[in-house]
């Protein structure tokens, strides 16, 4: 008996390497994507597997209750894995109402149709998160999976209210979660909007390569090959009620992402008057509640359930460019 697996937003930026990577890894599983298909949501990015009779597409909403109820009934789905969410902090300021509503009330149906449908089974759901519920770090330290949630934008806010919501649904009525916060991630089939897809494209494109503030902002960087691995150990292996932070140890502070992209790209594709890729670089006015540094300890995963990132951030922007430059006709 192949075991039947509902992806949420398996048609999103990390969803649509994930799905893959999974069907081809374990043979056993069947695969449902449940993918409203936003913006940021795009089904070339899956098509490798689209005629993979193991795997079948919905499009829909995960708010849509009568929606999940009848995909649990008709696919006799035992086991979720949940990426869809909206994602970009930039939009949740100027729009939070989507946010409170995809991320919040689109968790609560999906876990509660759930354990519903599941009545005490072990079947178990996995819940995909950000370091951004953490809030903001100062010079030092890390985010551990007991760092306090203090998210400071209406995006995190809403990340860290579902985090709580899957949480409750374990200790209340003895569900089978996971939860995986993760660090940034980068990589193939990544949404233009957001900051390395940004820098490529406007770098390519002669605009003006937009950095917020004085670009000394650090995130801490993941290739999502390497997120996809971390996710499969801690769906597969991860202790239930647990959550575990994946992160690349990649420190990198924005400007120097920047610069060194724009140097990459001047080796690769130069442009036609041979200056520097560089020169486009425009400090902006930095966005509000921007938090000045994420860092993340992978300790608990790499110690727990054996992971470990195979990327360094200088192979796998090089990965990443590669796929953009072969790419940016497709975006």
């Amino acid at each position: 008996m192949k075991k039947n697996l509902l992806v949420t937003g398996g048609a999103g930026f990390i969803g649509s390497n994930f799905v893959p990577y999974f069907l081809t890894k374990y043979p056993e599983y069947n695969l449902i994507n449940l993918d409203k298909l936003t913006y940021a949501g795009n089904l070339s990015n899956l098509a490798e597997i689209t005629a993979n009779d193991r795997y079948k597409f919905i499009q829909g909403d995960i708010c849509d209750r009568k929606l999940i109820e009848k995909i649990f009934e008709d696919d006799e789905i035992n086991g979720v894995i949940h990426f869809a969410a909206e994602s970009h902090v930039d939009n949740s300021i100027s729009g939070p109402g989507e946010f409170i509503r995809t991320n919040v009330n689109g968790t609560f149906t999906l876990i509660d149709v759930a354990r519903l449908a599941w009545k005490g089974t072990q079947n178990r759901f996995h819940h995909i998160s950000t370091d951004e519920v953490y809030g903001s770090l100062g010079e030092t330290g890390l985010f551990t999976e007991t760092t306090p949630y203090a998210p400071n934008s209406p995006y995190s806010a809403s990340k860290a209210s579902s985090d709580l919501i899957v949480r409750a649904y374990h200790h209340t009525y003895g569900m089978n979660v996971v939860t995986t916060n993760c660090s940034n991630n980068y990589g193939p089939k990544q949404h233009n909007e957001k900051l390395i897809p940004t820098i490529i494209r406007k770098a390519l494109t002669g605009e003006k390569i937009p950095v917020y503030g004085d670009g000394k902002n650090i995130r801490d960087w993941l290739y999502v090959e390497d997120h996809c691995t971390g996710i499969d150990l801690a769906f597969h292996k991860g202790r239930s009620g647990e959550t575990y932070n994946i992160g690349g140890r990649n420190e990198k502070v924005n400007i120097d992402i920047v610069k060194g992209i724009c140097q990459i790209l001047d080796e690769k594709k130069p442009r036609s008057d041979k200056r520097s890729y560089s020169e486009q670089i425009s400090f902006v006015t930095d966005r509000p509640g921007h938090d000045r540094r994420y860092a993340i300890d992978a300790t608990k995963i790499e110690n727990e359930l054996g992971w470990k990132a195979k990327e360094n951030f200088e192979s796998g922007i090089l990965k990443t460019i590669h796929w953009y430059l072969q790419n940016a006709g497709n975006k």
